[in-house]
């Protein structure tokens, strides 16, 4: 019977402990969630603040710009990772949101090596994604057939190429893919294939176009000789916690911009020669 009388308050003891321990852990851990063309920089920074935070946690997940625009409004989630303003999408309350722009995104076509051309009109561009043309010997190419690869709707990759590719006309209807990983893969793997990416998940398994002679690099996108690009957000609600505002300073900061950013194949917002608004207008 003593045994009995020591282990139950014992027990009682453990149970309050644990429910404190939870708390602590709650309160310790965000969530990022959206963008896969963000993915990779936030899931590095993680690491680093992580590894100089102990016990301080960030969960990073994709799943496209659309829905981490709408898990942050909807409180889900801390962070909303997305490559469009929030004015951009429809059902999203932008004045509801504070914009936290982290980085520059170039995106740019990637192709099957075996296509056999380096350059493309923009016109030309935009008749491969509406379906005008469909072979690539029509562009100089091989006598193969234009194998098109969309990112799933959502997307914000997808959003910033069709804004400044496509200028209002609606892609061909084409396979589908939520991961711009999976999407580069598939280009690789699959003859006559295009697709589009950011800048950061280019590899050497596949071959980058430049657009009316113009080449996807950097400091074209800081100029906007390059055009197709975006701003990385990092959406917050207003009321959002400490841990929240504290990894977003993190990120932010000089340290991470000039250590982490470019090495990721994104670009600092402070490199930026020109700045656009939401609608896609040169500001300065």
């Amino acid at each position: 019977m003593k045994k009995l009388r020591l282990i139950i308050p014992m027990i009682a003891l453990f149970i309050t402990m644990s429910g404190c321990s939870n708390l602590v852990d709650q309160g310790e851990s965000i969530t990022a969630v959206g963008s896969s063309a963000l993915q990779p920089l936030v899931e590095t920074v993680a690491e680093t603040y992580q590894s100089e935070n102990p016990g301080k946690f960030v969960n990073v997940q994709g799943g496209g710009s659309g829905t981490g625009l709408s898990q942050v409004q909807s409180g889900a989630v801390e962070i909303g990772n997305s490559d469009l303003f929030a004015e951009e999408k429809s059902g999203i309350d932008a004045s509801a949101l504070i914009d936290h722009r982290v980085a520059v995104v170039g995106i740019t076509p990637i192709v099957n090596k075996e296509v056999g051309i380096e350059n493309i009109s923009m016109e030309d561009l935009k008749k491969v994604f509406t379906g005008e043309l469909t072979n690539w010997k029509q562009l100089g190419g091989k006598d193969q057939p234009i194998v098109i690869l969309n990112r799933a709707a959502g997307s914000g990759t997808r959003a910033t190429f069709e804004k400044w590719v496509l200028d209002g006309e609606t892609a061909i209807r084409s396979q589908e893919q939520d991961s711009s990983g999976m999407v580069r893969q598939i280009v690789a793997d699959t003859p006559g294939a295009i697709s589009y990416v950011a800048f950061s998940y280019v590899s050497k398994d596949v071959d980058t176009l430049k657009i009316d002679g113009v080449e996807p690099t950097d400091e074209n996108v800081t100029t906007n000789d390059w055009t197709i690009w975006a701003y990385e957000h990092m959406y917050t609600r207003k009321d959002t916690s400490q841990l929240t505002k504290d990894f977003l300073a993190y990120i932010l900061s000089d340290e991470v911009q000039k250590n982490i950013v470019g090495d990721l194949g994104y670009i600092p917002v402070s490199s930026m020669k020109v700045e656009r608004d939401w609608e896609g207008n040169v500001v300065n």
